[in-house]
């Protein structure tokens, strides 16, 4: 569990806190299962038109999110799987309401334990979150409109703890992730299925059940990530540095590989996280 704790993902804009955005942290519990919590507030002005969309990149996590207005309608109540690729968001029609969200953010790896059902070809998905967390959804769902954010978090805190008791769990899952995740996704499928006692076929099925991708795609999305962490994080990013670093061929096979996930360029990324 330590090499999960120690593994931020980050966001394509990974300051952002207002309103209308904000991260808060799990319980020490839950740390190992949870990236954060996240919701808030904004107003949805009919003005005919719809909000500017944001762009998402893929941060290793899958998401449940509600969003409500205040009229007491839910309006969205979504499964998000985990995502190999950028996208931009929908921009959220302009209904005249005020719009609240309240969001769990997994890991990808660690949803399945809270889960009902598989993950198998979730990924870049979207589906109802009755699907695979309809024990929560029937214990949230009542209360989404009568708490305040924070004492959201705390309920949701408190039915998630007692689902560890009866969760189910996949030591092999879970050992090979720790893996992946001490190497910051650097070692190859055929070590990883050796050190693990797994063939590499058995070890792609698991993954696709549990998790929605295969290791090899979730290792790439890994080392992608904690790139990205050494991109917004140090003053003077070398990219020469990061090849040695992560293991990349050469600096052309670390951009390309950047630009495939993020769809810009290092420097118009790091500018935007910046602004």
């Amino acid at each position: 569990m330590k090499a999960k704790m120690i593994y931020r993902p980050l966001t394509a804009t990974p300051f952002k806190c207002n309103s209308a955005y904000k991260e808060i942290e799990p319980c020490r519990t839950l740390q190992p299962y949870i990236r954060c919590f996240w919701g808030g507030e904004y107003d949805c002005l009919n003005t005919g038109m719809e909000e500017h969309s944001e762009i998402v990149i893929p941060d290793t996590c899958v998401d449940i999110i509600y969003r409500m207005d205040d009229a007491g309608n839910i309006i969205t109540s979504d499964f998000i799987g985990i995502n190999d690729r950028s996208f931009c968001s929908q921009g959220n029609k302009k209904t005249g309401q005020r719009i609240s969200v309240f969001a769990i953010r997994f890991y990808a790896w660690s949803a399945y334990v809270f889960s009902e059902d598989s993950f198998m070809g979730t990924v870049n998905g979207r589906y109802d979150v009755r699907e695979r967390f309809s024990w929560l959804d029937k214990e949230l769902h009542g209360l989404l409109f009568d708490l305040e954010l924070t004492d959201m978090i705390r309920f949701a805190e408190t039915l998630l703890l007692k689902k560890l008791d009866t969760a189910r769990k996949n030591v092999v899952v879970d050992r090979v992730m720790n893996d992946i995740l001490r190497h910051q996704g650097g070692l190859e499928v055929n070590r990883l299925s050796k050190e693990n006692f797994i063939s590499s076929r058995q070890m792609e099925r698991l993954f696709c059940e549990y998790i929605g991708i295969t290791p090899k795609k979730l290792s790439n999305l890994v080392r992608y990530q904690c790139l990205w962490r050494d991109i917004v994080s140090q003053s003077h990013f070398n990219t020469t540095e990061a090849v040695h670093k992560y293991g990349y061929t050469d600096a052309s096979h670390l951009m390309r590989e950047f630009k495939r996930y993020h769809s810009m360029n290092i420097r118009d990324a790091r500018e935007m996280a910046l602004r």
